[in-house]
This record gives C-alpha cells, sequence and structure tokens, in this order.
C-alpha cells in the first residue's frame, strides 16, 4: 500500500500518537520553526534594506515596491485560493495527491500566464508615475515563481513539512535578495535605473522556488497516469473563488496603505514606507507560516465534528502568535529610529511608521488565526468582513492624508495616516472575525491573556532603561534587551505546559508523530479500497 508521496507506508493498528496529541505536536513544531525562520529571515532582510536604502537610494526604493506590490497582486489571483485551499482538496483526494498537486500547479499556471501577459504588455500598471525602460519587464514573470512557491510549500505543510517554507522563504530568497542586489550595485547604470532591484527580487523570487520544488518532488513523486484535465482546472477555480477572494482580500489588507499612500506622496516616502513596512511584516511572517500547518488540522477535525478542538487550537496557536509578536513589536518598536537608521539616515523619518505597523500585526494575529477556520466553516460571511475592512482601511486611509494636507503638516506626517487606518481596520476585522468563529464553534476563540500585558511591562521597562542610559549609537541594544525581559516574564509567569510544548518537543515526537500520520493515511486508503 503506497501513501500519497508514493512511498511505502506501513499499517499500524494503533497509532503512536493520538490525533490532539498529534496535532498540537505539530504545531508547536511548525511554531518552533517559524520562530527560528523569522530570525533568519531578520539576518537575510536587513541587509536588503541596507543596501537598498543606502545604495540606490529612497525613490529608487520607492518605485521598486510599487512595482512588487503589483507583481504579488497579480500572483495571489493566480493562486486562486490554493495556497489554503489545497489542504481541503488533499484531505478529500479521491486520487492519488501527485495529481491534485500537479491540478493545482496546472491552475496556477494558467492564472500566471494571463497576469504575465497583462503585466509585460502593460508595464504602466507596475510603473504608473515613472518612465518604464530597461529591466521593467522582466519583473512580471516572478507571478508563475510566487505562485507555484506558495502552492508548493502548502503541499508540504500538508505532511508536516514546515522546514521547507523555513528554507525557501527565511533562507533562500532573503539571502539571495541582499547577495544579488549587492553584487550588482557595483554597476552605476544599473542603481541609476533602478534595475539592479528588479533583477535581484527576480533571482530571489526562482530561488525560492527551486527550494520549494525539489521537496516537492521528493514528498509527492512524479504524478504517474496524470494528464492535464483543463475541464477540473476550471471547476477547482470556480469552486475556489470565495477562498481566493478571500487570500486576496487579506493580502491586500497589508498592500493597499502602501498602494494608497503612492497615490498622494513622492516616491521617496513611498519608499521610506515600504522599508519600515519591511521591518513590521517580518514578525507577520510568524503567523502566516502557521496557515499551512493549522489548515491540515483543522480539517481533520472538521471531519470528526470536533469544534471545540479547532477553538482549543485556534485558542492556543493566537496566544503564541500575540505573545512572539508583542515581543518582537516592542523590540523593534522602542528602538525605532535606531532600527530604521540602519537603512539610512534619509528613513529614520519612518519611525511612527514602523510603530503603528509593528501595532498593527500584533492587533492582526486574531483575525488571521480565525479565518483560518473560518475560510471552512463560514467562508462567505468571513470574505464580507475582509472586504468591509478593506474598505474601512482604503478610506480612511486616503482620509488621514488629506486631512493632514489640509492641515498643512509636511508628507512625512501624511505617510503615518495610512498605517493608523491600518491598526484600526485590523482592530475591527480581529473583532469580528473571532466573534463570528465563537459563534460557528461554539466555544471561546480569543487566545488573549494578561501574563502578556505583564511580560510588555517588562520590555517597555528595559526598552526604556535603555534609551535612558546609553547614546544614540547603541540603541541597537535595546532589541536584544526587550527580548530578554518579555521572554523572561512571559515564561515564569504565563506559559503552561502546553505552551511550553512550543520549545520542548524532541525528535522522538516527530517521529512518532510521522508514524501516526502515516498509519493514518494508510488506514484511510484501506477503508476508501473497501468501499
Amino acid at each position: 500500500m503506497s501513501d500519497a508521496g508514493g512511498t511505502q507506508a506501513s499499517v499500524t493498528p494503533e497509532p503512536a500518537v493520538s490525533a490532539p496529541d498529534a496535532d498540537m505536536a505539530t504545531l508547536a513544531r511548525g511554531g518552533r520553526l517559524n520562530i527560528f525562520g523569522f530570525v533568519l529571515r531578520l539576518a537575510g532582510m536587513v541587509p536588503f534594506l541596507f543596501i537598498g536604502g543606502r545604495i540606490y537610494g529612497a525613490a529608487a526604493l520607492g518605485r521598486f515596491a510599487y512595482a512588487v506590490l503589483v507583481v504579488e497582486f497579480a500572483a495571489q489571483i493566480a493562486a486562486l485560493g490554493l495556497r489554503r485551499g489545497l489542504a481541503q482538496l488533499l484531505a478529500d483526494a479521491k486520487k492519488p495527491q501527485a495529481c491534485i498537486v500537479a491540478d493545482a500547479l496546472l491552475v496556477a499556471a494558467m492564472g500566471a500566464a494571463l497576469g504575465m501577459a497583462i503585466l509585460i504588455a502593460l508595464p504602466k500598471a507596475m510603473y504608473p508615475t515613472t518612465p518604464v525602460g530597461g529591466l521593467d519587464r522582466l519583473l512580471a514573470i516572478t507571478v508563475i515563481a510566487i505562485s507555484w512557491t506558495d502552492i508548493a510549500l502548502a503541499g508540504l505543510a500538508f505532511h508536516h513539512d514546515v522546514a521547507s517554507t523555513v528554507r525557501s522563504r527565511s533562507i533562500v530568497q532573503p539571502w539571495v535578495i541582499s547577495i544579488a542586489a549587492f553584487a550588482l550595485s557595483f554597476d552605476p547604470v544599473m542603481v541609476s535605473r533602478g534595475d539592479g532591484l528588479i533583477i535581484a527580487y527576480v533571482l530571489s523570487m526562482v530561488a525560492a522556488l527551486v527550494a520549494a520544488l525539489i521537496p516537492l518532488f521528493r514528498c509527492y513523486r512524479l504524478p504517474h497516469g496524470w494528464k492535464p484535465d483543463l475541464r477540473t482546472a476550471w471547476g477547482t477555480a470556480v469552486h475556489n473563488a470565495p477562498l481566493a477572494a478571500a487570500d486576496t482580500v487579506e493580502w491586500a489588507s497589508r498592500r493597499i496603505d502602501l498602494a494608497v499612500l503612492g497615490a498622494f506622496v513622492p516616491a521617496s516616502f513611498v519608499g521610506i514606507y515600504y522599508a519600515a513596512q519591511q521591518v513590521a511584516t517580518l514578525p507577520a511572517k510568524l503567523k502566516t507560516s502557521f496557515e499551512p500547518v493549522l489548515g491540515p488540522a483543522i480539517v481533520r477535525r472538521l471531519a470528526l465534528n470536533d469544534r471545540a478542538g479547532i477553538a482549543k487550537q485556534v485558542r492556543q496557536v493566537t496566544y503564541w502568535i500575540i505573545a512572539a509578536q508583542a515581543g518582537i513589536a516592542l523590540a523593534l518598536g522602542i528602538p525605532g529610529r535606531a532600527v530604521m537608521g540602519l537603512v539610512g539616515s534619509a528613513f529614520t523619518g519612518g519611525t511612527a511608521m514602523v510603530s503603528f505597523l509593528l501595532a498593527a500585526e500584533v492587533i492582526a494575529a486574531t483575525a488571521v488565526v480565525s479565518e483560518a477556520a473560518l475560510i471552512y466553516v463560514a467562508r462567505k460571511r468571513n470574505m464580507a468582513i475582509s472586504l468591509v475592512m478593506l474598505a474601512i482601511e482604503a478610506g480612511l486611509a486616503a482620509a488621514l492624508i488629506l486631512a493632514m494636507r489640509n492641515e498643512g503638516l509636511p508628507p512625512a506626517y501624511q505617510a503615518t495616516g495610512p498605517a493608523m487606518a491600518l491598526c484600526i481596520a485590523l482592530a475591527f476585522s480581529s473583532i469580528a472575525k473571532s466573534w463570528l468563529l465563537r459563534r460557528q464553534l461554539g466555544a471561546p476563540v480569543s487566545g488573549w491573556r494578561w501574563d502578556i500585558a505583564w511580560a510588555a511591562a517588562a520590555g517597555v521597562l528595559a526598552g526604556a532603561a535603555v534609551e535612558w542610559l546609553l547614546p544614540d549609537m547603541l540603541q541597537l541594544a535595546g532589541v536584544p534587551a526587550i527580548l530578554l525581559a518579555f521572554g523572561a516574564v512571559l515564561w515564569t509567569k504565563g506559559f503552561g505546559p502546553e505552551d511550553r510544548e512550543l520549545f520542548r518537543m524532541d525528535k522522538s515526537d516527530v517521529r512518532e508523530l510521522r508514524e501516526a500520520e502515516q498509519a493514518a493515511v494508510a488506514r484511510d486508503q484501506i477503508e476508501d479500497s473497501i468501499v
């Protein structure tokens, strides 16, 4: 009997780990790997921001940021919701899972081909306020690389392979873009036109795709007997339309602020905001990386109609994410001027921006984790809430910019308007989605605990001490000091046995978890053959 990846799986009468323990162990392992991935991604992206800000300049970085915004939007649409919908398709598979993955890649390729054709033919969509030339059109080819990488990593996460996500997104992609941008900066023509940033981005996305496809083929093998099925592909696209819309709206909630800003202020301020956004969205990878791990666990619980179990998972993951992001937000926000100063002296004006954006990521944690369950139990109402949130964000961002402009405030102040609007819109989304999920599951889903507030107070005191005692050139010492104070209080006063599972799972637990999963897959195949 072969499993989904084409390898042999033995049938075990009793799995080594019960389903609830296996699910929580999987979530803990995924969370631990993602924290490690955050550190690696931070180490890789800081050099890129340093190179982009100090060598290419704020204006070139802003132009690049807007173009990437458009390309990533096209990639989101091309994926047609399969980043999170693939788990459901694999769980309900009526044919080999390798064929399901191949169908998903085919659907994404069709959508990406259309997106790339439009962007290559109409490059002004990527560069609306600046001339198009050089290698600007080259950026469009990353549409298929981004969408395929998302689907490949989702397929791997279904089999608990989170390490590939860390390798692709946190090691390969950030380090390739940093190294390539630096190597290309020795050509003055590349720097003056900003082509170095574009080529570096393309190389990094292609490298991330290769790093995702290699383990994907090892896991699923080649899809033997698979034939392109356009009819099935179209049916998959139609079925996933609500999920694709939810994915696109969630992505847009982190990008529409930059789009609105680009319509009102010069490119240099867009570049400063982009740098602040990159710093602030680094901790966002903690929660988005949980999605492919949490999705399959929720699907299994739904098959058992275990809604209380889903609520417990949501509470636990939300707590982990809020705690981690609160500590990171304080560590990067309190010495925010020094952090932004790493990018360049011209970027220190983005201190307020990065503070609001970091706060927004903490606020968004509840909404994002709740949505991981809502896309299966109330996808249309979830999408409606997301659309309302997006409208609030866009409208409020434009209103705040115009209000500050009418008051005669400089563009640096106006540029904080979208970040403030993001905080308010995400607060609405978190409250609405957690309330809806609680109604659907019949159990509380909030991950907030007061020990986070006490840990935050310790972090603030540590940060204030560093700000007070150390000169400006040593303010970055506040980052580890704040994290240490925050973590110490949280570990001693807040974390219980289940919380510490995030840090204490050993190799034997992983081995037992995999054996249990193989046994479950084999058992399901036997039952299907009998039916």
